[in-house]
């Protein structure tokens, strides 16, 4: 199984001088959840930057596809071949959650025969109506919100999601609806998902885990 997102020999200082991440590889398959784990300050995020191509290693080489990021360039790569969610959604506001979906397939060049209506089906898909999807998000709870931001991942075709800690917002019983779309998403579309998060319980889901924890990631064995 070919590898969509690879890190070889990753290290990671901030100024120069204090070390996040020391020498770090991790392969990640196409058609796999994975889940990060790790205590606070570990390095969870800084490794999920890298691997969206936010920031950039100290050393060592982040490959998409068997191909260095240093030949995609980081701007191509955020917009063509990565969606990622945050745990703050980064939802506008004042649009409407149909609005917030098309407004990103227009930033990234995605057209489709009727756009609207592609996001209408998306975000049926994910659990929200299309009365819902016409309110301002602003008046969506914090559950509805975060599955409109997996609708907008999901619109932008991205073979990988990244998403940083989606459910830490949200009570249990959404994040288990959360933790079974990402995993239907992964077994019916063949995507990637790579998923931060400080709940063993929802760790366990995945596939395979991955902790973060004194500058190095190991692969942890929950099954």
């Amino acid at each position: 199984m070919k590898n969509i997102l690879s890190l070889k020999d990753i290290s990671y200082s901030y100024n120069s001088n204090k070390s996040v991440l020391e020498d770090v590889n991790i392969d990640f398959k196409k058609g796999k959840f994975y889940t990060i784990v790790g205590p606070s300050g570990s390095g969870k995020t800084t490794l999920i930057s890298l691997a969206c191509g936010l920031d950039v290693p100290s050393s060592g080489e982040i490959f998409y596809m068997e191909e260095s990021l240093k030949n995609i360039s980081l701007e191509k790569y955020r917009n063509k071949f990565v969606s990622i969610i945050f745990q703050g959604y980064n939802l506008l506001n004042y649009l409407s959650a149909i609005e917030n979906i098309t407004a990103a397939m227009n930033i990234k060049g995605i057209k489709t025969s009727n756009n609207k209506e592609f996001a209408i089906d998306m975000l049926n898909r994910v659990g929200i109506t299309k009365e819902q999807g016409m309110q301002k998000t602003l008046t969506l709870s914090g559950g509805q919100q975060q599955r409109v931001a997996i609708a907008r991942a999901l619109c932008c075709d991205s073979d990988l999601i990244i998403a940083d800690e989606p459910t830490g917002n949200l009570d249990e019983e959404t994040s288990k609806e959360i933790i079974s779309l990402f995993k239907d998403i992964v077994e019916t579309e063949n995507k990637t998902v790579i998923m931060v998060t400080h709940d063993t319980k929802i760790a366990s889901m995945s596939d395979e885990t991955f902790l973060v924890k004194e500058k190095s990631v190991n692969k942890l064995f929950y099954k």
